[in-house]
């Protein structure tokens, strides 16, 4: 009888007597990490292409350099997305979650419109390759270590709200120092839940293969995945990127 309670990422509906992990589970392991990493990649290239139209139409620097409440509307909607989906996901159908994947990596691209506006190409493109090989490494370190990384969970999860709260004290304080300091953290903090989460997201699989459940936390990894992409992207950008 498949355990689908068993938090163990070992356990599995498809293991027998005798057997540590059948060749099935193995197969449908690669199958779902393959399919959050294509939500993942995907979302990220929809990203990009969204933020680069809004810059090459002349509607970015229109809405983001001028007064209104526009600019405020496409900042904030990605934060509301993310929390539609995380407290709403229960009541959802796949289906309408996955078009709320989509609709917030839509979002996320005119809310990143503005680093085009700030930074260089040349600054963007080698944050954004020196992130991939970053993630690359991190996520795959976190699918193959066989050490338990749950224990830093709560110590990520604590370092990020840490983190929140001094970027936001530092938009009165202004202060470029405080600004450098913030950076190197979050690069720091988003490399450890890169490889967290990457253990978490595989971790689950024994609980939900095989349920209707499964494409719902497939959508939901890819999400903390792509956040995890993201903002490490951001604060390398903010250290090593030339400014315009």
């Amino acid at each position: 009888m498949a355990n689908w309670s068993d938090p163990r990422p070992n356990a599995s509906a498809f293991q027998t007597a005798g057997t540590t992990r059948s060749e099935a589970y193995d197969a449908g392991l690669r199958r779902y990490m393959l399919s959050v990493y294509n939500y993942m990649a995907s979302a990220v290239l929809l990203t990009g292409i969204v933020a680069l139209g809004f810059v090459a139409s002349g509607a970015a620097a229109t809405v983001f350099g001028g007064p209104g409440i526009l600019k405020w509307v496409i900042t904030l909607a990605p934060l509301g997305f993310v929390f539609g989906m995380s407290f709403g996901q229960a009541r959802m159908s796949n289906s309408t979650l996955q078009m709320m994947f989509w609709g917030f990596a839509v979002a996320m691209g005119l809310s990143l419109s503005t680093i085009f506006l700030v930074y260089s190409p040349t600054a963007i493109a080698q944050s954004f390759f020196a992130t991939a090989a970053a993630f690359g490494g991190l996520s795959l370190y976190g699918y193959t270590t066989k050490r338990d990384l749950s224990a830093f969970g709560t110590f990520l999860t604590m370092g990020l709200v840490g983190l929140i709260v001094a970027s936001l004290l530092n938009m009165f304080f202004q202060s470029s120092a405080i600004t450098l300091v913030i950076s190197f953290v979050g690069v720091l903090l988003f490399a450890g839940l890169t490889a967290y989460d990457t253990q978490r997201t595989k971790a689950l699989y024994a609980q939900v293969a095989g349920t209707d459940m499964e494409q719902r936390v497939t959508i939901m990894s890819a999400l903390s995945l792509y956040l995890d992409f993201i903002n490490m992207f951001l604060f390398i950008l903010r250290l090593f990127g030339n400014r315009n």
